[in-house]
């Protein structure tokens, strides 16, 4: 009986470290994940992860910006956007704003402008590409002056310095599309925000009575609602 009970556990033990030894030769299959997939691939040096754009639109409305956006990860980017204000010509934002008078003696003031977005792209993609969301604030200062006249309607020294600086909330929806045979991008967007305005306003009134010129100041300090709609251009690299 001894001798079956040692032939018996010879076998158990060759089986065994004959099972070990195939374990260890054999490598293990390893399962990648969709998610892992698409990180790897992100990290590739052929994939688009930035656009420099331009906004045609915001010409009309005064503001010449530059947009810098950068991809973070497969959904996220962050966005930066800087330029110069000068004369507003048109009005987008209904009530909360105007129009730059075109009068003789208005001298426009160039002033910075500076924009910074997180965007989410609802879509896994590896580029920055598709429908988004994207929380904005952004910082706008339109500044003149503007030069009195004499009952001639001739010009004078005297002048009277008009300020509008705005502080806005922006929250945007859109969608990008870059090409499929070249690395432009269009990126359509539009959506609402709240302005912070801090204003001082001129004021130009004529008295018939007294035929002459008279200006004043009003200061404005409030938080309008403010719609939005556009589209910028670019290129991705």
């Amino acid at each position: 009986m001894q001798g079956w009970r040692m032939v018996v556990l010879t076998l158990v033990m060759s089986t065994t470290i004959g099972l070990r030894a195939q374990q260890e030769v054999k490598p293990r299959t390893k399962v990648l994940l969709y998610r892992e997939r698409m990180a790897a691939q992100f990290d590739t040096v052929d994939v688009v992860k930035n656009a420099l754009k331009l906004n045609p639109l915001l010409f009309l409305r005064g503001e010449i910006p530059i947009y810098y956006e950068r991809a973070l990860s497969n959904r996220l980017s962050a966005q930066l956007g800087f330029g110069m204000t000068w004369r507003n010509y048109i009005n987008f934002n209904l009530d909360a704003d105007e129009v730059d008078d075109f009068g003789q003696g208005t001298k426009i003031i160039a002033k910075p402008s500076f924009h910074i977005a997180a965007r989410y792209y609802f879509g896994d993609d590896l580029e920055p590409a598709g429908t988004y969301m994207e929380l904005e604030f952004a910082h706008l200062e339109y500044a003149k002056d503007i030069s009195a006249k004499d009952s001639a309607r001739q010009i004078t020294d005297e002048k009277f310095h008009d300020s509008r600086v705005y502080n806005d909330l922006r929250l945007l929806f859109g969608h990008q599309s870059l090409s499929a045979t070249s690395n432009w991008l269009v990126d359509f967007y539009g959506g609402v925000g709240l302005r912070d305005r801090r204003m001082i306003i001129v004021q130009e009134t004529f008295d018939p009575v007294a035929l002459q010129y008279e200006y004043s100041t009003k200061e404005v300090d409030d938080i309008v609602p403010v719609l939005f709609l556009g589209v910028r251009i670019g290129l991705g690299f």
